[in-house]
């Protein structure tokens, strides 16, 4: 059995056993606010406790960092840089789920000392599983994905504002956004990597980097033929995960049309 094959078979299993049965049927006590505009839940907690478990079954020599785990103990964020490293969003997109309605996913990434070196994406109600390993190309559901632009004019762009401090937002606002057609973001890695990836959006840029949120989509926008990179043009690691900004276009050429456009911001 391929890693890929071992993955999606532990994601689809945590979504059976943790996530669907808890969606649109969450009571008030199973929905807890970490922080202002970021909740957890009971499915949250289930999820990674599924897929901690069958990934340290999979991989017995690599460390876990799941989110949840992180948020109660920030030590585990050290060995994001360890020889092998499962890095878990048990549930992304919670605040949707926790209201009742999508997009919401899982995501998992697999890095070595610090670089991604498999990403794996899954839509629970639609059962769109997105996967990339290092040098492998991306794919969605076995069929071999490239990235393409919209081909609107000007492009659309998904800009995530909601981690920016007010200087950075009126930046973003002033220099950016004139220059593509905005788009609500859907508050879900988990499904705004793929929309890169889908043509249905161009470009996007996000403030925060957590490595949960970021790992696997990044790497597969960039082995589908988009680019995802700090705005310097510089990789994406998982250990370097609190630097802010990172710039994803469905093409380097439209990566660097907006690179060049954030110069000096």
């Amino acid at each position: 059995m391929s890693l890929t094959t071992a993955v999606e078979a532990i994601m689809r299993e945590a979504a059976e056993r943790a996530i669907l049965p808890h969606y649109q049927s969450l009571t008030s006590d199973q929905i807890v606010a970490k922080a202002a505009d970021d909740a957890v839940t009971v499915a949250d907690h289930e999820s990674e406790q599924i897929l901690s478990d069958l990934l340290a079954q999979l991989l017995p020599e690599a460390a876990i960092v799941g989110e949840e785990a992180a948020h109660a103990d920030p030590t585990v964020l050290d060995r994001l840089g360890d020889a092998l490293c499962w890095i878990i969003d048990p549930l992304d997109g919670t605040n949707n789920f926790a209201n009742g309605k999508p997009p919401f996913g899982i995501l998992i990434a697999l890095a070595e000392r610090g670089e991604t070196i498999g990403g794996w994406i899954y839509d629970p109600l639609h059962q769109r599983f997105c996967a990339a390993e290092r040098g492998q190309g991306a794919w969605i559901n076995g069929d071999r994905i490239s990235a393409r632009p919209s081909g609107e004019a000007p492009p659309i762009a998904a800009i995530s504002l909601v981690f920016a401090d007010p200087a950075r937002r009126a930046a973003l606002k002033t220099h950016i956004a004139p220059h593509y057609t905005l788009v609500d973001i859907p508050r879900c890695a988990a499904e705004q990597y793929p929309r890169i990836v889908l043509g249905e959006n161009d470009i996007t840029i996000f403030e925060r980097t957590l490595a949960w949120d970021h790992a696997a989509g990044v790497l597969f926008v960039n082995e589908a033929g988009g680019k995802v990179a700090r705005p310097d043009g510089s990789p994406y690691r998982v250990d370097e995960h609190l630097r802010p900004s990172l710039i994803g276009a469905a093409s380097p050429a439209l990566w660097d049309e907006l690179a060049g456009r954030m110069v000096g911001m």
